[in-house]
Formats: structure tokens, C-alpha cells, sequence
């Protein structure tokens, strides 16, 4: 098993100490490029699906909510990605 594939096997488990930095890795893997908003606002926008996930970046730490898991899961579903 790969890294990709176990980070991406503990994501799934929505773990309650998943960060930022592994959300990025994640969506890097499927396709998907880190675009800045305003202020914490980023979007991630995968251009061979054309679509895009827009979060806030967590602050002051670097965990991420369990809605902000939730919405992640809920969009790589629909895109058939998991």
C-alpha cells in the first residue's frame, strides 16, 4: 500500500487529528491545485474535472472540523474519486 493510499484510507475513517497539510497532499493526488482566496478562503480546483472545493483554512491550528471533512468527502464522492 502507498502512502497516498493510507493517507488516504485514515482520511476516510474521518479522523478527528487529520490536518491541513494532509487534506492538501490528499486533493494534490486526485488532481487538485490550491487556489488562494480571501483571507483563509482557499479553493481547490481540479481542471480535468473543472471542479472546484471551497474551504476555509483552519486557523489558529492546523486540524481540520469534522464538517470540513464531511464537505471533502461528500465532493470527492460525487466526482467518483473514492
Amino acid at each position: 500500500m502507498t502512502k497516498f493510499e493510507k493517507l488516504t484510507s485514515r482520511f476516510l475513517t474521518r479522523p478527528k487529528d487529520f490536518t491541513y497539510s494532509e487534506l492538501k497532499r490528499i486533493l494534490s493526488g486526485f488532481g487538485y491545485i490550491e487556489l488562494q482566496g480571501s483571507g483563509s478562503r482557499v479553493v481547490f480546483f481540479n481542471d480535468k474535472l473543472k471542479h472546484s472545493i471551497k474551504l476555509h483554512r483552519p486557523h489558529p491550528g492546523n486540524l481540520l472540523k469534522k464538517y470540513q471533512i464531511d464537505l471533502v468527502l461528500n465532493e470527492l464522492r460525487l466526482n467518483d474519486l473514492l
